[in-house]
């Protein structure tokens, strides 16, 4: 298990997770804009979507909080090592906790 203060670094100076993390906002953005209207959320999942592309660095940073909290339980070299496809997963399962409108 990582203990906080190495989430805390991970989040702040781990600059290929942060990465990782803003390319998986923008893909799941891309995926929110073509998403049929009647997705649950689905006008607050565009804003978000739309926030995304104006500014992937900064929603791409305000998620990995979330990715990294819902990996405490993992060591720091798993976090590190994660793949795309799993970074790709906590990032969609977090959407809606960003996804709350103007």
């Amino acid at each position: 298990m990582a203990a906080y203060i190495d989430l805390y670094k991970l989040a702040l100076e781990d600059a290929v997770l942060q990465q990782k993390v803003t390319t998986a906002c923008v893909v799941a953005a891309e995926a929110i804009r073509g998403e049929l209207g009647t997705v649950p959320n689905h006008a607050n999942r565009l804003i978000w979507a739309a926030a995304v592309f104006v500014d992937p660095r900064h929603e791409g940073l305000r998620m990995l909080w979330a990715v990294l909290a819902a990996n405490s339980s993992a060591s720091v070299s798993t976090i590190q090592g994660a793949s795309d496809a799993t970074i790709q997963t906590n990032v969609n399962a977090a959407v809606d906790l960003f996804a709350t409108g103007p």
